[in-house]
């Protein structure tokens, strides 16, 4: 029952059960074409989808493409305003899988993002961004082949909530007054700070149900990883922001150390671990002051709280973790945001998995992406317990549109995560293969072109990118 669109006559619903997608060999998928380049980019994707899945399994697999509306497109056709129909929102609801190009941000009021309504709607709480490189992609970094990272990023609360209100307004002064005299003198931990009285308010919660079915995810992936990639590190500002962020990082290692034990070792546990592998008859104590370099410094009853997470982690894994088993395991450790935007630069391929909250997660996948080739190289989806969201991951730009020259690599990447989703890993693997070729043959679009050594003339335009990599299937 819709008011504008009408879904495909031959194909079938994708469902869910435990929050996993079970696919039919002819799943019908809704697709946003996009505003701006979305023009171009889209039938280049589509092409490349379909000849990657017919020539991966013949006519026993087909997707059935169902049309739907948002953005300046959606405007079009259902009148002003119109930017996020409902026509859309059920069609997504129903059928479980979606891919779209990049949207207009509206001007004004109303919807601040379609990206992050689309998000937020669908309470899709799992962004996932990887980072790979391809042989070929012209890269600012020295050695850009030791980036292959998966950044999972929370993408429901935190300050992408949009809970704020604005200098001078009646509830940011009220809410001003309240900390101020109140909140604030009732805490002692914050001592005589005020809150300016001329100040914009925004609030930033991370809740533990919303960091840990983040991290859950995470962790899950990374039991689907070569052992050498099989590594969770937990991104947070803790060292600031205690109770937001660095509750983040409690809760996950909460969540490694509960539900996830017999698959996985904390860092921290891995040094005690190793510590008593080295030396069977080590004590307590210098164990306690190995792991801890600043252990004589302390107070006796910090030394004595030190010694007693020693015992209690031998105590409770010695026998399943130890003496080498904790290398089999799934390594979780944490990194403060500022310290790993510069390490996935200098160290790279220290690095495999990426769980973070929704700002920081932003900044890092941008910067991971910049070494890669760039936005249009980085694909994106969006992910929750019933549905899925794929999406170029960069903006509209809309003075390209039309003109059948911009990089599609962003939105046919994420057509292979989407791929992957429903498993359907055979003709994801044809298209990252004929993707790979085309770079490596020089057989590219302008933004990768003009990058490399020397310039690649004349550019492919995007549709025959799109050629290219089917040719390299």
């Amino acid at each position: 029952m819709y008011e504008k669109i009408t879904p495909p006559d031959i194909g079938s619903r994708i469902t869910f059960q435990d929050g996993k997608p079970i696919v039919p060999d002819n799943p019908i998928i809704p697709f946003i074409r996009g505003d701006g380049t979305g023009v171009d980019i889209w039938p280049a994707t589509q092409m490349v989808i379909d000849d990657a899945v017919r020539a991966a399994y013949g006519e026993k697999r087909q997707i059935s493409w169902f049309k739907v509306y948002a953005g300046d497109e959606a405007c079009e056709k259902y009148g002003t305003y119109q930017y996020l129909p409902e026509d859309t929102l059920k069609a997504i609801t129903e059928y479980g899988v979606a891919i779209k190009g990049p949207l207009t941000t509206p001007v004004g009021g109303g919807i601040r993002s379609l990206n992050v309504a689309l998000r937020q709607i669908n309470d899709l709480y799992a962004c996932v961004r990887p980072c790979q490189y391809y042989a070929g992609t012209p890269s600012p970094h020295k050695n850009p082949e030791k980036m292959d990272v998966i950044i999972y990023r929370e993408n429901t609360e935190d300050i992408y909530l949009g809970i704020e209100w604005p200098q001078g307004s009646e509830m940011a002064e009220k809410l001003i007054a309240l900390l101020n005299q109140d909140l604030i003198p009732a805490t002692p931990e914050h001592g005589k700070k005020q809150i300016r009285l001329d100040s914009g308010i925004g609030i930033k919660p991370i809740s533990k149900t919303g960091s840990q079915r983040l991290i859950r995810r995470a962790i899950q992936h990374a039991l689907r990883l070569p052992k050498a990639k099989q590594t969770v590190t937990l991104v947070h500002k803790g060292n600031i922001m205690k109770y937001t962020e660095g509750a983040f990082r409690d809760w996950g290692y909460e969540l490694a150390t509960t539900e996830f034990r017999a698959e996985c070792i904390t860092e921290h546990e891995s040094w005690i671990l190793s510590n008593k592998e080295r030396d069977p008859d080590i004590s307590l104590e210098e164990n306690a002051r190995k792991i801890e370099p600043g252990y004589d410094m302390l107070t006796p009853e910090k030394q004595a709280k030190i010694t007693r997470e020693v015992e209690a982690v031998l105590d409770a894994i010695w026998e399943t973790h130890g003496l080498g088993k904790w290398q089999e395991k799934v390594m979780v450790n944490d990194r403060i945001a500022d310290s790993i935007f510069q390490q996935i630069q200098t160290r790279p391929d220290e690095y495999s998995i990426l769980a973070t909250m929704n700002l920081n997660g932003d900044y890092l996948s941008d910067a991971a992406a910049a070494l890669v080739g760039g936005l249009g190289m980085g694909p994106g989806a969006n992910i929750g317990d019933n549905c899925a969201i794929f999406e170029a991951t960069h903006g509209t730009a809309p003075k390209h549109a039309g003109l059948d020259r911009v990089n599609p690599g962003s939105l046919i990447l994420s057509g292979v995560m989407m791929l992957e989703y429903i498993g359907w890993q055979e003709a994801a693997d044809l298209i990252k293969k004929g993707l790979g070729g085309a770079i490596a043959s020089r057989q590219v679009t302008y933004d990768l072109a003009r990058l490399m050594t020397p310039p690649v003339e004349p550019p492919l335009k995007c549709s025959e990118f799109a050629r290219a990599i089917i040719e390299h299937f």
